[in-house]
């Protein structure tokens, strides 16, 4: 069995850009800290654009994953914090493009009326399983 497996029982409504249930089965977990749009020098990466935000913010989230040993497709869930959480499908399509993969976890999207400084749009953490 591979690491986890994405499930969406028909009895429930369709899940747009995520998935309802992972099952997993793990050896180890990585706990990845909400990463958000920031570069390696504390910049913002994409201004006040939602989108690349969202793809500034998913790159670090492989690059914490990939420090782990762990990769996109070892993400059991997801949780998002954002200031416009009903542009979930534009989220969904930044996180797409980024990981290269149109799977998706389990998540929770958030609204929120700021992240740790005030120009930051978004910001997500993951759990990860490792067999």
């Amino acid at each position: 069995m591979a690491p986890r497996e994405l499930l969406n029982p028909i009895e429930l409504h369709p899940a747009p850009g995520y998935s309802h249930v992972a099952k997993a089965q793990a050896e180890r977990l990585v706990f990845i800290a909400g990463q958000v749009a920031l570069d390696t020098e504390m910049e913002l990466v994409g201004g006040d654009d939602l989108y690349e935000q969202t793809r500034a913010a998913t790159a670090n989230v492989l690059t914490a994953l990939a420090a782990a040993g762990a990769a996109w497709s070892d993400v059991a869930r997801r949780t998002i914090y954002t200031t416009q959480p009903t542009a979930y499908e534009l989220i969904t399509r930044a996180i797409e493009a980024e990981a290269g993969s149109p799977e998706h976890p389990p998540q929770t999207i958030l609204g929120v009326v700021g992240l740790g400084l005030p120009e930051l749009l978004i910001e997500i953490e993951c759990t990860a399983v490792l067999s």
